[in-house]
Formats: C-alpha cells, structure tokens, sequence
C-alpha cells in the first residue's frame, strides 16, 4: 500500500509539474501580448482609457505596469517548477523502477493534458 501511494504521489507531481510548466508559458505569452506592438512614443506614454492606476505618471511607460506583473507572476510559477522539478528527481534517484515509472508516466500524461 505504500509502495502504490508512493508511485500515485509521483505521478500527480510529475503532472503537477507539467501543468505548472504549461501555465508559465502561457504567462509569457500574455506577456508578449501586453508589450506595444509598436515604440512610438505616443505608445509609451499615452495612459489606457479608464485606466486608473495609481503608478502611471511616475516615470514607466504604460504597458511596463502590466508586463511586470506578469513576470512576477513567471518567477513565481518557476520556482515552483524547480521545486517541483528537484522533488521528482529526487524521487527518481531513489533507483526504484515502479517511482521511475510512476515519474514517466505522470509526466507523459501531465504533458497529454
């Protein structure tokens, strides 16, 4: 029985894992599309219609706001990802054959997903 809840843990992990690195991409994406499409210099500085934020007006273009959120955002999914990445490892180097399977497995059915 421990031996299955073992296996089961490092599968939900390893899918775990690959949802995490599946959301920081599609945060970088998100990122990339809040950054102008062009450097005018009426893009740069030009607030957004019923925008409100307090923080414009203090020297950063408009969109700098909303791209770095989202970065904050990546490194944060990242360092999950590392921790998440080093757990599973760590598992794998247990030389267990049914973990490393359980770690495979997971993370072909979490990158399915």
């Amino acid at each position: 029985a421990g031996m299955v809840l073992s296996v089961l843990v490092i599968l939900l992990l390893s899918v775990l894992y690959e949802a995490v690195k599946m959301g920081k991409a599609m945060l970088l994406r998100r990122a990339l599309l809040a950054l102008p499409r062009s450097l005018s210099q009426e893009a740069l500085t030009e607030p957004e219609e019923g925008g409100t934020d307090p923080a414009q007006g203090r020297g950063f273009p408009v969109f700098f706001h909303r791209w770095f959120r989202y970065h904050v955002g990546q490194t944060l999914l990242h360092v999950v990802q590392v921790v998440l990445g080093y757990m599973v490892m760590l598992a794998v180097m247990s030389y267990n054959a049914w973990i490393f399977l359980g770690a495979i497995a997971g993370s072909t059915l979490g990158y399915f997903v």
